[in-house]
Formats: structure tokens, sequence, C-alpha cells
């Protein structure tokens, strides 16, 4: 394989990752049109069609996410012959994680990233997990074990939710309207007699600490604000365990494993964020 096939095979890459070649060109810095020219020239080459294009991006056929998995094997193999933490280009870790995760970890980014940053990190918040297998993203923290094939998992700590006013706030929900497990608990518990609506998690807490009502928070989130109180007992539907999951193949990566022993530093309950362990 010469220099420009694999050239454009890191580009095949990154359109199937991000979906779209717009997307695609944020991250490689090549223009939509070059991409569009490079995939096409791909196929061709390839002798196959691995993309159906629509107006909502690119979307994969059978051949790329065959050529897809082959690929995200080779990619891991490069990476762990190459991966080094000298030189200004940092090696990159996606990490994913629900609102109230990304919230309470954003204060120990430069832990995470190590001091001197030895990493370059990128936290995507999302609800929803998103493809490791095909590397959205490299690490994602769960709020149940992962059972992809291919995927390993490490245990971290028990999440409760618990609601949570400031002192003289009145004893009425801020409901939150989304697709996470407390906002549905809320939704089934509350109905319509909520003081207010809000459609991101992030948005209760905020209103919670103006006294408006009351927000289900994570103990870890509720219990290391001191303007806030707790209103009630831990909501026993909405406890679970929170998982640290990540591709085996990129487990064993230098800086991926650093990232990993960081946040199970942070997470695990022996110190923790403070208290205890979050979720959606």
């Amino acid at each position: 394989m010469n220099e420009k096939s694999w050239d454009d095979l890191q580009l095949f890459l990154a359109v199937a990752r991000e979906g779209g070649l717009s997307p695609a060109a944020r991250v490689t810095g090549r223009s939509p049109a070059t991409l569009g020219r490079r995939m096409l020239a791909l196929e061709r080459s390839l002798g196959r069609e691995l993309f159906n294009r629509h107006d909502r991006g690119y979307a994969l056929t059978a051949d790329a996410r065959a050529l897809l998995a082959e690929l995200t094997g080779v990619e891991a193999q490069i990476s762990r012959a190459t991966a080094t933490s000298d030189g200004p280009d940092l090696p990159l870790v996606k990490i994913s994680a629900g609102s109230w995760t990304t919230l309470a970890l954003m204060p120990r980014i430069a832990e995470i990233a190590g001091d001197p940053a030895d990493t370059r990190l990128r936290f995507v918040m999302n609800e929803a997990q998103l493809d490791i297998a095909h590397r959205e993203v490299v690490i994602g923290i769960r709020n149940s074990r992962p059972t992809e094939p291919g995927l390993a998992g490490r245990k971290l700590a028990r999440v409760d939710f618990v609601p949570y006013a400031a002192k003289g706030a009145p004893d009425r929900w801020i409901k939150v309207v989304a697709d996470t497990p407390s906002a549905r608990w809320l939704d089934k518990s509350v109905g319509t007699d909520a003081i207010c609506e809000v459609t991101a998690p992030r948005n209760s807490l905020d209103l919670a600490l103006q006294g408006v009502g009351m927000a289900l928070l994570p103990t870890f989130v509720g219990d290391a604000l001191p303007r806030l109180q707790r209103r009630g007992d831990p909501v026993a539907e909405l406890s679970h365990d929170r998982w640290l999951a990540t591709h085996d193949d990129d487990r064993h990566l230098p800086h991926v494993r650093r990232v990993i022993d960081r946040l199970c530093d942070l997470l695990l309950p022996r110190n923790g964020l403070d208290r205890a362990e979050p979720g959606n």
C-alpha cells in the first residue's frame, strides 16, 4: 500500500466516523470538496461503493462497514507502534459522558490530561452511548456494563439520585424533559405538576441554585454544592453502577492507559469526585 492510498483510507475513516463531509472536514483540516473527490477516487480504486449519499450525510454501505472494521484493527496496531508522549503533537483521546459526569470532570481536566499535559482530550457530552467499536470515542463513561463484542469495561462507583433545593426554595419539582432515566422518572412521578420545565439536565441545576424549586441530581453533584440541601432520600429505581468502557485494542495504548488510570482515580469510590458518582 503506497502513502497516498493509506492517506485516502485515513480520510475514509474520518468520513465514516463523523457521518459526512462537513464534520469530517473539521477534524481532518481538508475541505468538504476535497474529501468528496478523495472518497470518489477511493471507491473507484477499490471497485466498491462505500457510501449512500444523501442530504443528511454519508451513510455506510455493507462494503464500507466491512472496510471500517478491517481498518480499525490496522489503525490500532499503527497507534501502538507509534504512540509517544514526546513532541508538540500530543495523542488525542475522545471521552464521552452524560451531562452530570462531564460537569463534574471539567474542574479536574488538568489531572486527567497530565501535569505537564501528555494527552490532548476531547470531551463529547452526550446522553446516548456513542459507538466505541467504530471509534466515535475512545473512552465512554456509561450507566451500565458494556456488552458489545470487543469492548472492555471497568466498574466504577455506585450512583444515587436525590432531590436538592436551595434553602427556602418551594417543594416543587423542576422537571427535565429529555430521554434519560432520571427525566423519565420525573415525567412518571411529577407529570405536569412542576414549577417549570427544561430540556437540558444542566439547566435544572442552574434553576435549583437560583431557588426556583427542586432538582433531581446525582449526589456527587448536589452534595458538592453548599447552596443546595437534600430534600429527600435517594430514588431507589435510579440507583445504578457506573462503568468505564473502551475498546479492547485501545486500552493497552500508553496514552489511553494513562487517561483510564486517571479517570479511575477520580471516579472510583476510594476518593472520587467529592461524594458519590453520576449517571444521566
